[in-house]
């Protein structure tokens, strides 16, 4: 949901008065025929609609008119056409966003609504209707909507207002609960509140999800802390009442589709083969079906099902064991190989045909299931049954790579890959289990996707700090420089280059790394050869390890210099920022300054940086430009002189840059000033 509303600005001296009537007119019918209007900032929502349709008849008629307007009116109208485009982001906000997070919001949005109308207020004030040839009745209501818009009122809803303190109360509840008093969080009232805000379905739920998701996110990337601790508060509550709230319709569900099951197979089974599948052991029927098991899975409740079955109960967006009712800690299917055999031997000892649809599935697994799994979504419960679900299943997926075949340590590796994907907790308790040593054996392989999995396990659980240690204790960084040096595949390597880009913020990692000149030529050649992504990643890595001084060289030795400089020319590379930091910091190596000299291309693109680049961009190239023409760089300081765009761009930024970026610019200034100076007053 927009927060922020920039004003949006349409110039007059570019806009004629024809096409501005016709933009409002196309505009303002567009906002008044919203629907669905959102729960949330209802009565500013439909307020507001209400005053453009007002409008709308304005713009009417001044269309009819068709004969040139005072400049005013123009201005007037320009003004309208800013704050009804504004009034349409916010709306569209309202309703694209989440309804909880505009709740806790709710003072915030309204007094946005409000300056809105104060600003359509402001805009009216120079209306001059006396000179408009408008209708009786439109040139009422527009000074009726002009009144109201000047004594306009903040409208809080006090009904929004209440139900955000029910909502606050319920997520206090919500943070204190534990094992022990899970019921303690009032479910009724819970189901109540968000039904208020629109939340009834289970599909409700799973959007509203989404987008708190987003606004996650979205909130994560300006540094709003505090703002994502409230968000993940309010996603926890979500998830958790959804599971509990929608519990007893998904087990009724459970028995609707085993009675439906049940009839269909009751009509195509003979009586032959029901008076066998009547004997099977009921430890061989899947809870669901309550078929024969030929291809039982373990889902992280610990229960086992058989795949198909499961497979349909998640993928029609259930997240909880049926059998159980607990949340899925992930959408992982482990096969459980010991009860497989043990039904195969049981088919074949009762002449019971037995076709192994795991095949049919498999594409279920890697669409469906990693879809799911592959959201990054810390779903993980803070209980202990749900920490001794994931223990198990590590421990049972390492077994798999200690000794499973290769088709076996492949799919172990890639369900170990996507559980370390998600949860702090997750990535210690796997590293626990002893992963680590298995899967940098698993490095070498030669099977190109049980290396990509295991490369990418790696990275998953180097995200924990206390694992980066463990990683390194394992002996791993040879073999992970082996994948970033020749992987199998590109993504593998890549995931290599993340991997040691993670690694390398320890300082001893840092040093190890620094002992193996490959790894620099390595990271150096996928800066060139590299997606968008791996050149990222590698040159992050690169960064990471030149902030230890003696590993600068090792750096400007593989050759990144000039590969950095030519990246800076690569709209497409998109590492422009990456690339520009990099070579700051190889500066302040003896080398690292002479390979940058050399380059003739360089101080032409860092002007034109200070010009267009990003905040960082322009700090970081004023600091290449300082670097460059101190300590003898007179060459370069003439050539920041002859061009005309250097001294005003530097003039600009110590007046409106960054704190760091003015203060390098004045430096760079009294640098240049010197140096002309000193070229038209020559000693002796």
């Amino acid at each position: 949901m927009n927060v922020a509303l920039p004003p949006i600005m349409i110039s007059s001296g570019f806009l004629p008065t024809g096409s501005l009537v016709e933009s409002l007119t196309h505009l303002s019918n567009e906002v008044a025929s919203v629907e669905k209007l959102p729960f949330v900032q209802f009565r500013n929502i439909s307020t507001m609609i209400r005053r453009i349709k007002l409008l709308s008849s304005l713009f009417e008629d001044i269309r009819e008119i068709n004969s040139p307007l005072p400049p005013s009116s123009t201005l007037c109208l320009t003004e309208l056409f800013s704050v009804i485009q504004r009034v349409k982001l916010l709306i569209q906000g309202c309703k694209d966003g989440s309804s909880l997070w505009g709740l806790t919001q709710t003072e915030f949005l309204s007094n946005q609504f409000h300056v809105l109308v104060k600003e359509m207020g402001g805009a009216l004030d120079i209306l001059p209707l006396s000179l408009l040839n408008l209708s009786t009745d439109t040139r009422e209501q527009v000074q009726l909507l002009h009144r109201q818009a000047k004594r306009v009122d903040l409208l809080v809803d006090p009904r929004e207002l209440q139900k955000r303190e029910e909502l606050l109360q319920i997520m206090t509840s919500n943070n204190q609960m534990n094992s022990r008093d899970k019921g303690s969080v009032d479910f009724v009232k819970v189901k109540e509140v968000l039904s208020c805000i629109g939340l009834r379905s289970q599909l409700d739920y799973e959007e509203e999800i989404s987008k708190l998701e987003a606004e996650a996110e979205k909130q994560a990337g300006t540094g709003g802390l505090f703002v994502v601790s409230i968000i993940n508060n309010l996603i926890s509550l979500v998830t958790y009442s959804k599971s509990v709230i929608f519990i007893d319709r998904d087990k009724e569900e459970i028995k609707k589709n085993f009675k439906q099951r049940s009839a269909n197979r009751n009509q195509d089974v003979s009586s032959s083969s029901r008076s066998v599948l009547s004997n099977i052991p009921d430890e061989f029927r899947c809870p669901i079906s309550l078929d024969l098991m030929k291809d039982p899975v373990i889902v992280s409740s610990g229960h086992t099902y058989h795949r198909n079955s499961i497979a349909e109960w998640i993928n029609s967006g259930h997240q909880t064991c049926p059998k159980s009712g607990q949340r899925l800690i992930h959408m992982a299917l482990i096969p459980n190989y010991a009860l497989k055999s043990l039904v195969h031997q049981w088919c074949q000892d009762n002449n019971v045909p037995l076709i192994d649809d795991s095949s049919s599935s498999k594409f279920e697994r890697s669409s469906s299931m990693s879809k799911l799994s592959e959201k990054g979504i810390d779903h993980i419960s803070a209980t202990k049954a749900a920490m001794d679900a994931v223990k198990m299943t590590a421990e049972f997926l390492v077994g798999k790579l200690a000794t499973g075949s290769p088709e076996v340590q492949r799919q172990a590796a890639y369900e170990l890959r996507l559980l370390a994907k998600t949860g702090m907790g997750n990535r210690r308790i796997i590293a626990e289990a002893g992963a680590i040593p298995f899967l940098v054996t698993l490095l070498s392989s030669t099977d190109p996707k049980i290396q990509e999995n295991a490369v990418t396990a790696m990275l998953n659980l180097s995200i924990l700090e206390n694992n980066k240690t463990l990683i390194m204790s394992a002996g791993s960084i040879d073999n992970i420089i082996n994948v970033l040096e020749s992987g199998k595949t590109m993504e593998a390597r890549e995931n290599a280059a993340a991997t040691i880009c993670s690694l390398s913020i320890i300082n001893d990692c840092t040093v190890t790394i620094g002992t193996r000149p490959r790894a620099f030529s390595a990271l150096v050649g996928l800066l060139r050869e590299g997606t968008s992504t791996g050149k990222k990643d590698a040159a992050s890595a690169l960064f990471n390890l030149s902030v230890y001084k003696a590993n600068k060289e090792s750096v400007v030795v593989a050759g990144a210099v000039p590969l950095l400089v030519e990246m800076l020319m690569d709209d497409k590379a998109g590492i422009t920022d990456d690339a520009l930091a990099l070579l700051a910091l190889l500066l302040g190596c003896s080398d690292g300054l002479e390979e940058i000299r050399k380059s003739r291309v360089l101080v032409p693109l860092l002007i034109d940086l200070l010009r267009f680049g990003s905040t960082k961009g322009k700090e970081n190239s004023i600091t290449l430009l300082l670097g460059l023409c101190k300590d003898g760089g007179e060459e370069v300081a003439r050539r920041l002189l002859v061009n005309p765009r250097s001294v005003p761009s530097l003039q600009s930024l110590s007046a409106n840059g960054s704190l760091k970026a003015r203060r390098k610019a004045e430096a760079l200034l009294r640098l240049l000033d010197r140096c002309c100076s000193q070229s038209h007053n020559p000693a002796g």
